[in-house]
């Protein structure tokens, strides 16, 4: 339960939370509920949840506490409302939900929307769902594409997404290869077992990969069978967007290359069961396994085994092999991430927590489980978090996002919690006060010396703190001297005092005169796995720059006169040591080969009209493994540098798939963006 004792606990709630603060005055002055409540009560129920606080008035982020009149009057219509399905379709409050608050002589109403389950979803006003379905995107209410409304309605009546009966497909649309080598493990994991003795139409029928419906009289093959066992050109029959890759990276760094990669190729069947044999063995390639007796039997699996085996187990059978996403599987020296279409079907804190259990794919779960892959129900991320905890490494990030579509990512980091060399240099700069600091607090100056910069949402993933517990923690750290914070608000970045973070002159000079510009950022923090550089049709408006000539003039007036003598790759990008990444600051630098690679994936934006989600698509992919300026992107992508930074660039960085070079000045003409570490 929220709560608020002064308006100071205001501040650690807009920080800390999805908060929406209306006025509810109402016409004669004694309260009524503004009707752009109910977009937001949408909004947060398809979401994550969140706070809607009435009697605040919130200008430029400054809160105005206001008051209602007659507060009862204002919960009356509330509960009328929220119970008339011709005003909305379900009613997640209860009289707990919705409570009178006293702030400075003023009563207020605090109003706790929880996160809708599964079978509540979408939560819709009026009674038809698609154009009046609302999703909670960068602190504003957004309508839900009626291609999502769709999946949200299949996902609510259909407990299991993999076991229906695919009309027209037979077991000769199987690998055979496949289905032998899965039914070997099978007999040798129990030799005895009477299902080794069926033929390959009754196992299936057993495993769930043929099955009739008793109630329509139809039999066959199901797609929990077609994925496992399947040719990829069968199962992109049946799925078009099918897609799974994997790639092996060389450096503990975004890149856009690999050195190693298992995708559709048509090299191999393309089915989930050959993908995870290949996959798991490179993921495990590396691995050292010690000497361990157990019950006086040697064995030969790590911790670190396990929680890799569950991991790409937990990706292939939560995915939503009808949403947009591909399945994407990365090693890095430094971690390993995996990304499935589609969000979680029980929020991340409960998947963690462990012990609820709703998975997408419960066929193709159970087939994993036969051959020994996969946990018991709803202990798989524990066994994850546990794996990790057991090396002492950084906690697991688990954690979705909905643009440009829907996807569920977890990071595994192999970075040590307390790292020796940072404990002490931590020493050295606080002396003994340091080791008077409390568990987490040490723990999060850890964090920010190692990762640069920190948010509130990491520190809730290392320290298990409530939202608002992390808030106080991090602001009595930063009263304390021992943090700084940049960009107050949702998107805040914390570092350790002097840490000096890069800013442009860093990188340009610090001569370069440059103007800032009007917009503003919230910054990402920290580097997550990122989305997927599909490109989608498109249909929605840009405003051109108005010749090729000044978008030239414009980029050119913006670089310093030692630009051209910087040290650069064999692209033609910035080398700085400033910063993580190079940085593409000017196309009149880069190689011809590497600007027609550049330009060819911004073809699409460049040669019409594109939707939201597919523009925002492009950008993820020009800055895939790279800084790129504001006024590179403008140029190549041939739009108006405001209305890109208006319109995609701040919504990408407020929803961290893109991060800032220059977090401590977020406004700079020349700032620049890289996609988050996904991809």
């Amino acid at each position: 339960m929220i709560d608020l004792h002064s308006p100071a606990d205001l501040e650690l709630l807009r920080e800390s939370i999805d908060l929406e603060c209306k006025l509810a005055a109402g016409r004669e002055g004694q309260g009524a509920l503004p009707e752009d409540f109910w977009p937001t009560y949408s909004a947060l129920a398809n979401t994550n949840g969140g706070v809607v606080l009435l009697g605040v008035r919130e200008k430029k982020g400054q809160f105005f506490l206001e008051g209602i009149a007659n507060p009862a009057k204002v919960r009356k219509e509330l509960f009328d409302n929220l119970n008339n399905r011709q005003k909305v379709s379900t009613n997640l409050l209860s009289d707990a939900d919705v409570r009178e608050v006293e702030l400075e002589g003023r009563t207020l109403l605090l109003v706790e929307i929880p996160r809708a389950n599964r079978k509540q979803r979408p939560v819709h006003l009026t009674p038809n769902p698609f154009g009046h379905t609302y999703r909670r995107l960068n602190e504003g209410d957004r309508h839900v594409a009626d291609e999502d409304v769709k999946r949200m309605l299949a996902e609510q009546v259909e407990d299991s997404r993999d076991d229906r009966i695919l009309k027209g497909y037979h077991l000769d649309d199987l690998c055979s290869e496949t289905l032998r080598a899965y039914r070997q493990v099978f007999a040798n994991r129990d030799p005895a077992h009477p299902w080794n003795a069926l033929d390959d139409h009754e196992f299936l029928r057993q495993i769930g990969g043929w099955r009739r419906d008793r109630e329509t009289d139809t039999a066959g093959l199901t797609l929990a069978g077609l994925l496992m066992f399947g040719w990829m050109s069968t199962i992109q029959e049946a799925l078009p967007i099918y897609m799974l890759d994997y790639q092996e990276r060389p450096e503990a760094r975004t890149e856009l290359r690999w050195v190693d990669r298992v995708t559709l190729d048509g090299k191999w069947s393309g089915n989930l069961y050959d993908f995870y044999r290949k996959v798991y063995l490179k993921l495990t390639a590396d691995l050292k396994v010690p000497f361990k007796l157990e019950k006086g039997e040697r064995q030969d699996e790590t911790p670190v085994h396990v929680a890799l085996r569950e991991a790409l187990a937990n990706v292939l059978v939560h995915a939503d092999y009808s949403d947009r996403a591909s399945v994407l599987v990365v090693k890095r020296p430094d971690m390993f991430g995996f990304r499935n279409p589609g969000l979680m079907r029980v929020p991340p804190e409960v998947a963690i927590r462990g012990g609820e259990h709703d998975c997408r794919n419960r066929t193709l779960h159970k087939m994993f489980r036969f051959v020994g892959v996969g946990e018991q129900a709803g202990s798989g991320i524990p066994k994850i978090y546990a794996g990790w905890k057991d090396q002492h490494w950084r906690p697991p990030a688990l954690f979705e996002r909905s643009e440009p579509y829907n996807q569920t990512l977890l990071e595994l980091r192999m970075v040590d919690l307390w790292p020796e060399d940072v404990l002490q240099a931590l020493r050295l700069q606080f002396g003994p006060v340091f080791e008077q600091l409390s568990h987490d607090e040490r723990l999060t100056l850890a964090a920010a010396a190692s990762e640069r910069t920190i948010s509130h949402g990491r520190i809730m993933e290392m320290t298990g703190l409530h939202s608002v517990e992390a808030s106080r923690l991090l602001q009595a750290l930063v009263r304390g001297g021992y943090l700084e914070s940049h960009n107050p608000g949702r998107g805040a970045v914390y570092c350790l005092p002097g840490a000096g973070l890069p800013t442009p002159e860093d990188v340009f000079g610090g001569s370069a005169d440059y103007l800032p510009v009007s917009s503003e950022h919230l910054p990402d923090s920290s580097g997550h796995l990122g989305g997927s550089s599909g490109h989608l049709p498109d249909s929605s408006e840009h405003l051109p720059v108005s010749s090729e000539h000044s978008q030239a003039s414009s980029e050119h007036l913006a670089l310093s006169s030692e630009h051209s003598m910087a040290e650069r790759d064999e692209y033609g990008r910035r080398l700085s040591s400033h910063l993580d990444a190079p940085i593409l600051d000017s196309l009149a630098c880069l190689p011809h080969g590497y600007k027609a690679q550049m330009e060819a994936l911004a073809n699409a934006a460049r040669s019409g009209r594109l939707s939201q989600s597919a523009m925002r698509s492009v950008i993820l992919a020009l800055c895939e493994g790279q800084y790129v300026t504001g006024p590179s992107l403008a140029s190549l992508l041939q739009r108006s540098p405001d209305a890109l930074r208006q319109q995609h660039l701040k919504p990408l960085v407020v929803s961290g798939q893109l991060r800032l070079a220059f977090p401590t000045t977020p406004t700079h003409q020349m700032q620049a963006y890289r996609t988050t570490e996904s991809e």
